[in-house]
């Protein structure tokens, strides 16, 4: 499964990372940041991972829907 979040949208309201703690946080920039991810060409940050746990809330909750969980 890859998680998707196209970080350079982020308006920073920090939901993802309030219902999601453990897998996103806030950078000093004012941006959530996906921990653990890579950031791709496009200049997004990708994580590979078993579960999507916490992460389609992340989606659902993000005003912007700039997060994606791809199957």
């Amino acid at each position: 499964m890859r998680i998707i979040q196209e970080r350079l949208k982020c308006i920073g309201c920090g939901s993802c990372a309030a219902v999601c703690p453990n897998s996103y946080e806030m950078a000093e920039d004012g941006l959530a940041t996906l921990k653990g991810s890579a950031v791709d060409e496009t200049g997004n940050f990708v994580l590979e991972t078993d579960e999507a746990g916490c992460h389609r809330e992340a989606a659902e909750i993000c005003p912007v829907q700039i997060i994606s969980v791809v199957e």
